[in-house]
């Protein structure tokens, strides 16, 4: 096979008869050139085939322009629906997002973390995953600042953005109680994180502040298959009528067992409520009363605490919690004069 060899910025700045630094002003973000100049090396790029090489501008800048984001799954459609905004989001402020899969576990992201220094990343979000303290601090050295996307850890420098979870799993277990629910079952997430835990603390305050505490409780791992499985045993012998699902991938789960493998219908025979409002809640087959996360703010706080770090490396680091709303919708018995 022949070899192909790749256009210079030479040449296209001999083509469009300026400078070999016009060519590299045109096609770098921030840097000024003239309306003709831009004109002519375009033209001259176009007819030549010649892409800038992004990696070794890098290199001279020491930015590259690229953000790591981690993510544990995309079962969840919560993610594809961050994903797209983070994109969208980050390219807004010249930046391209670099995607590595790690799982929910701190081993899994250890692994990949050198993988992700390698590729002189500007910034890391890690969404949903659990870092080890070692990791936090390897990332720190190389100066690569993180934060933490719905999920949140103990390490004080760590910045962090989550939904208000614990405010969550109040709201729930309120519009449970005064539905006059009596047996209120709860199915949680993976139990290493921090979402799980803070929505299960405010579930279970306000219960137990009402004198009540759960009915029954299974661990779904945030897992459809698994939710199906602990459904089916919570509602094996004395069946809740209410069941609070950690999030919606796992209630959508709940409710099709219910109905279609134990015969039961929802809200008449026991109520369900999710976590997250990701798009499949709204539609008809479903819903779900859910409490939403502001995944648009959630964003939005996300970029600007990272470009504020990238920019300033001894900016604070910042916990944000944004508040979501209950969505009441028809998967849940509704208390009377409730608004």
């Amino acid at each position: 096979m022949a070899e192909v060899n790749k256009v210079t910025s030479l040449e296209v700045a001999r083509l469009a008869g300026v400078s070999q630094s016009a060519v590299s002003r045109v096609y770098t973000p921030g840097a000024s050139a003239s309306k003709m100049t831009i004109e002519k090396v375009r033209k001259a790029a176009a007819e030549l085939g010649y892409r800038p090489n992004v990696l070794a501008r890098a290199m001279v800048s020491g930015r590259s322009k690229i953000i790591g984001l981690v993510v544990a799954y995309f079962e969840n459609q919560f993610y594809p629906d961050v994903l797209e905004k983070f994109s969208k989001a980050l390219q807004a402020e010249g930046y391209h997002v670099l995607i590595f899969m790690a799982s929910q576990t701190a081993g899994n992201i250890d692994k990949v973390v050198d993988e992700i220094l390698d590729f002189q990343v500007d910034g890391i979000i890690a969404a949903s995953v659990a870092l080890s303290s070692e990791l936090s601090e390897r990332c720190r050295k190389a100066g690569v600042p993180m934060v933490l996307f719905n999920r949140s850890q103990d390490d004080p420098l760590m910045s962090a953005v989550t939904s208000a979870n614990i405010e969550g799993g109040r709201k729930v277990a309120k519009f449970l109680l005064a539905g006059g629910h009596q047996k209120i079952g709860y199915i949680a997430g993976w139990e290493g994180a921090s979402t799980q835990r803070d929505r299960e603390a405010g579930f279970r305050e306000v219960l137990n502040a009402a004198g009540t505490d759960l009915h029954s409780r299974e661990v779904g791992d945030f897992s459809l298959q698994l939710a199906r499985k602990v459904t089916l045993s919570m509602f094996d012998e004395d069946p809740p009528d209410a069941v609070f699902v950690a999030n919606d991938h796992m209630a959508i789960a709940v409710m099709d067992t219910l109905r279609f493998e134990l015969g039961l219908n929802v809200p008449d025979d026991v109520s369900v409520i999710g976590y997250d409002d990701v798009p499949t809640a709204a539609w008809k087959a479903y819903d779900l009363t859910t409490i939403r996360q502001p995944a648009n703010r959630m964003v939005a706080e996300t970029v600007e605490i990272l470009l504020t770090k990238i920019n300033d490396a001894g900016a604070d680091p910042r916990r944000v919690e944004i508040d979501g709303p209950l969505i009441v919708r028809g998967s849940a018995r509704i208390p009377e004069g409730w608004k």
